[in-house]
């Protein structure tokens, strides 16, 4: 009824570096994971500038802060077919308060102020 398993070194290593890993992902994410969960948000506004990778099997979109220099990645891509990628645009981006995590984003035309495109 009982089997017998025989401990291993590579087994004790195998347990120990997962364990080891694991911790490590949770300390990295735990403070971002506060955040989120208690939603506390800071939205960062200014000129900013839209890359667009289509590469592989998924699109994200990079929206760069030009006075922040900060990046924040989403997946959803924006529609600036008719206004172009290449040019800055007024964003508001809603992130995690150590604004490791982009939450939303809306994309605004630099002059006019006119929201172009928002993500939900």
């Amino acid at each position: 009824m009982w089997k017998e398993k025989e401990v291993t070194v590579s087994n004790i290593f195998k347990v120990l570096l997962s364990f080891i890993l694991s911790g490590l992902l949770l300390v990295i994410t735990l403070p971002s994971l506060k955040y989120m969960v208690f939603k506390e948000y800071e939205v960062v506004k200014g000129t900013c500038t839209i890359e667009i990778d289509s590469g592989g099997r998924t699109s994200s979109v990079t929206i760069r802060m030009v006075e922040m220099d900060e990046i924040f990645d989403f997946r959803k891509i924006p529609d600036l077919d008719s206004y172009g990628r290449a040019v800055s645009y007024y964003c508001e981006v809603t992130v995690t308060k150590d604004h490791e995590f982009g939450i939303g984003y809306k994309i605004f035309d630099i002059e006019s102020r006119e929201l172009i495109e928002a993500s939900e």
